[in-house]
């Protein structure tokens, strides 16, 4: 275990922002994360695990203990369960599922970060969840320094929620996950954007045709990670959708349809309806491409709080600030950021 000091943590995210880990090391196999920790632990520094850099934000005085970055790039197939270590690319596992002819994650194409970042969040995008192919998931229990492995249930999979970010943030250390697939199953598509894309079509189309239409989404929207594209340096959408009761929905809706706007919204479940947080956003007065210093507003989606080019963690900081406070003085709805903060 090589264990490295000062390192830049912003080229190792997708935003691009902040300052160095003052110490590093990258694990290639279980024993050396266990390894890792107890070096840490032996001398009392603060543990932070980072994965593909897809979902965090990190301070610009970075971060003052041991940054463990999961290189655990095994795979395995059994039968139709596909199972990839915590550092195996997500978009190269949906990419060898659909060659495969397995259903069940190609609507979660050109989703950056690994494997292990997936159950933490419950991912999920154009009308799929990995919660719902998640067979297990294999973990470091920190309180106990044992390996464990935890059915789809014991993960507490809600939306965009899962324990490993609420009961039990902190406890694991995701090192392994395994999906079961559907072979010859039919891809999903229940998304709006994806049924327009199709609705001429006489045959279903195929599970390949269906991954590429959503990059192709997720291109035009500048949520896929392209070179070059400055809407891109992101952690993709900044804000979960909030889910409010069914009585608070009908308060806002009667207010807003008072000032001649009409609320849209989704069924949640249970009593619940989900906001799309973007609308409120647009609403509160921030646009596509609305700058703030070196931040901004990506000019495809107002999810996307972007790094235009040299922004500091503290602007995108006073960004997102801005963004919540002016949503909740509107609408009296508090957004949740989706991203970890780093130090």
């Amino acid at each position: 275990m090589l264990i490295r000091e000062n390192v830049p943590l912003a080229p190792l995210t997708t935003l691009g922002v902040g300052g160095p880990a003052r110490y590093f090391v990258e694990a290639a196999t279980e024993a050396e994360v266990i390894e890792a920790v107890e070096w840490a632990r032996s001398r009392e520094l603060p543990l932070f695990v980072l994965g593909g850099g897809s979902n965090v934000v990190v301070a610009d005085a970075g971060f003052t203990g041991l940054v463990l970055k999961i290189a655990l790039n095994d795979f395995s197939r059994k039968g139709e369960t596909f199972v990839a270590g915590a550092g195996y690319d997500w978009d190269a596992l949906v990419a060898l599922a659909v060659a495969e002819g397995c259903a069940g994650v190609e609507c979660l194409s050109g989703i950056p970060g690994t494997v292990g970042g997936t159950p933490v969040q419950n991912v999920g995008a154009y009308g799929q969840e990995v919660s719902e192919t998640i067979r297990e998931v294999r973990a470091l229990d920190l309180e106990t320094m044992r390996t464990v492995t935890l059915s789809n249930a014991e993960c507490g999979f809600a939306y965009r929620s899962s324990i490993f970010n609420t009961s039990a943030r902190g406890r694991y250390i995701i090192l392994q996950a395994s999906f079961a697939l559907r072979r010859g199953g039919a891809p999903r598509v229940r998304y709006a954007d994806l049924q327009q894309l199709f609705a001429n079509r006489s045959t279903e189309p195929a599970l390949v045709e269906v991954r590429e239409a959503v990059r192709e989404i997720r291109r035009r929207k500048a949520m896929l990670i392209v070179p070059g594209d400055e809407d891109s340096h992101s952690v993709g959408s900044f804000f979960k959708n909030p889910v409010v009761l069914q009585a608070r929905f009908e308060e806002l809706s009667a207010m807003l349809a008072s000032r001649g706007r009409q609320l849209p919204s989704y069924p949640a479940g249970n009593g619940f309806r989900k906001l799309p947080a973007a609308w409120l956003v647009e609403q509160a007065g921030f646009a596509k491409g609305y700058v703030k210093g070196h931040a901004g507003i990506s000019r495809r989606h107002a999810l996307a709080i972007i790094n235009r080019g040299g922004a500091t963690a503290a602007e995108i900081l006073a960004l997102k600030d801005e963004i919540q406070s002016r949503v909740q003085q509107e609408f009296g709805v508090a957004l949740e950021p989706e991203p970890v903060f780093v130090g």
